[in-house]
């Protein structure tokens, strides 16, 4: 008897390269952007909600592998390098101020000036040499309408270069209006706008911040929410995907003084929205279209137009934090100019928006950012990757990412996560602590 002869099938590989959206000429266009696993340092990214810095506080967060401690003295926020420049110990873990205008390192007493970073006395070593030949970094801080703002730079990157907060974020309405005019909705406020109210949460996400920026504007991923309560409560039509139908469906900025990024061009006829695929047996029908539109501007900070509902704007920052975990902010932006507007707009922020949007809605992008980590983690996966047509989205950021960004972070150096698997890391994963944005404090 002649035995059955066994099939064997595997992954056929890489396509043929005229079959591939992202072939080597594409991907050697954003070689950049792939090098950038902690992120792009010198620039503009949010540090902490201002009701999180009470006066006299003292937090220690982590962005693109730089330790950073923030102070409020007075009316002021001050940010510095929060790594003692004597043995390397974070200031903020134990957080010694013995005059309201230095910060002393709890471990040995090395004392820096809030405003400079010098290092102005060393507590038991007061005629020390070393005192006032050196100091820690300084990072520029702006506050506005409750959220506190950090310039992550580079050591040696000077003061006088520093761009506008502006330049940082999305293009700003309506002055854009007549650049990008859309007839379905109004003008999108900014966190810059007089009368903002920005409402939001942060939290820690578990994958590179590059997947998590691209999940942000992915026109295919939508698929994913199609379950969500929100969209079923609101009886919204959220189609299977948007695909381009025009080569200029996505509009780039890159003005020479201002904000760098891309404006997509959705629900125009630029885009065609897929209700249907009768070979899945799936149909989207008998709902209310949700008309948005999505931007993204370096450093890494979406705007989303008209969601999750007219007049209300979100903005989703992905900051960096080490390689594999990021920093998710997810902001909601309404003007108020009233306390009656500002009264309605915090009831429907708390009862809405907070646990069927920012929780329900975006607790499936969490999950879908984290189910690509694996992929993506050795470095590999934006080679081995097979994009299509609809992916013109993530492969136009990262273009311009690419050619716009002031610098790619080097990798942590002493800080948290530079080594994955580090014996304090794997410690604090058994006491039940996962790796996060804030410096946990000692206790007495």
């Amino acid at each position: 008897m002649n035995e059955p002869k066994v099939i064997r099938r595997r992954n056929s590989g890489t396509p043929p390269a005229s079959a591939r959206t992202n072939d080597s000429r594409t991907q050697s266009q954003y070689a950049p952007y792939k090098e950038a696993a902690w992120g792009f340092i010198n620039h503009w990214y949010p540090a902490l909600f201002s009701e999180e810095l009470p006066p006299d506080g003292t937090e220690g967060i982590q962005i693109c592998g730089i330790p950073i401690l923030l102070r409020r003295v007075g009316d002021r926020v001050f940010a510095l390098k929060d790594q003692c420049l004597h043995r390397g110990v974070r200031l903020s873990a134990k957080p010694t101020c013995f005059t309201r205008s230095t910060i002393s390192c709890w471990y040995h007493g090395f004392t820096f000036d809030l405003e400079t970073g010098r290092l102005v006395t060393i507590a038991a070593n007061p005629e020390d040499k070393l005192i006032g030949t050196t100091g820690i970094t300084t990072y520029p801080v702006q506050e506005v309408n409750g959220l506190i703002f950090v310039f992550v730079r580079e050591d040696d990157f000077p003061d006088e270069d520093v761009p506008p907060l502006a330049h940082d974020l999305p293009v700003r309405f309506p002055e854009n209006d007549a650049r990008f005019p859309h007839p379905l909705w109004p003008a999108a406020p900014s966190v810059l706008d007089d009368n903002a109210v920005l409402r939001g949460i942060h939290r820690t996400g578990f994958s590179n911040w590059r997947i998590a920026c691209e999940n942000g504007f992915d026109n295919a991923h939508i698929l994913v929410h199609k379950d969500n309560t929100i969209v079923h409560a609101m009886d919204w039509v959220l189609p299977l995907g948007i695909v381009p139908t025009a080569d200029d469906c996505i509009a780039p900025v890159e003005d020479e003084n201002g904000p760098k990024g891309m404006v997509q061009w959705l629900f125009t006829d630029k885009w065609k929205p897929i209700l249907e695929n009768p070979q899945l047996n799936l149909k989207v029908e008998n709902a209310r279209g949700r008309c948005y539109r999505t931007s993204v501007f370096l450093p890494g900070v979406l705007m989303v137009e008209n969601w999750p509902e007219e007049h209300v704007v979100q903005y989703e920052w992905y900051v960096p934090i080490t390689e594999d975990t990021y920093e998710y902010w997810e902001v909601l932006v309404k003007i108020c100019n009233t306390d009656e507007e500002r009264a309605a707009y915090d009831y429907r922020y708390k009862h809405l928006f907070k646990p069927l949007a920012l929780h329900g809605f975006n607790d499936c992008d969490l999950s879908a950012r984290e189910a690509m980590q694996d992929f993506y983690a050795d470095g590999t996966g934006w080679e081995d990757e097979q994009l299509v047509s609809t992916d013109v989205s993530p492969i136009t950021w990262r273009k311009i990412a690419s050619r716009w960004n002031r610098g790619i972070a080097k990798p942590g150096r002493g800080v948290e996560g530079t080594i994955a698997t580090s014996s304090i890391r794997l410690k604090r994963l058994a006491d039940g602590i996962a790796p996060g944005y804030r410096v946990r404090k000692i206790e007495d």
